[in-house]
């Protein structure tokens, strides 16, 4: 994606325009960021009280038992969004998908272990691990820039 910014003075408000071969995935995600549909606020509910969860603080994102569940410093929490809002709403230069089931926070990850076959092995920050999924490894990788 190319980004171009032109400052006009003449310009009264900012004005955005989008060119592009076609109507993509991405093209869609960058419309819904611009136009504010999509409200960027996280929260999570823990011991029957909800907060508002910060990205910063997240370490982890997971799926289980036919709930969501977001893991912070300070505790899990259980989320009403479901994995694919949560990823529209988080950056993707911060958060990754690592299975179909769950998302983590690149800034919390202690280290990668690719000596697994096929697998890569993830310690994340509050000392869990977990693994990323055949099907995402390239993904990662790519984002490893490896």
């Amino acid at each position: 994606m190319q980004v171009e910014i032109k400052i006009d003075p003449s310009q009264p408000e900012p004005k955005v325009v989008i060119t592009a071969a076609s109507m993509t995935e991405e093209v869609n995600r960058i419309v819904r960021r611009l136009s504010d549909e999509i409200p960027q606020a996280i929260s999570g509910t823990r011991d029957g009280k909800l907060e508002v969860l910060e990205p910063e603080d997240l370490i982890r994102i997971y799926a289980a038992s036919g709930k969501v569940f977001a893991v912070t410093g300070k505790g899990e929490y259980t989320l009403r969004l479901r994995l694919y809002e949560l990823e529209e709403r988080l950056s993707p230069h911060q958060f990754v998908r690592i299975s179909n089931s769950e998302i983590i926070h690149l800034k919390k990850v202690v280290n990668f272990d690719l000596s697994f076959a096929g697998t890569i092995y993830v310690k994340l920050s509050n000392g869990t691990v977990t693994y990323v999924s055949r099907r995402y490894v390239s993904k990662i990788k790519k984002v490893l820039g490896i």
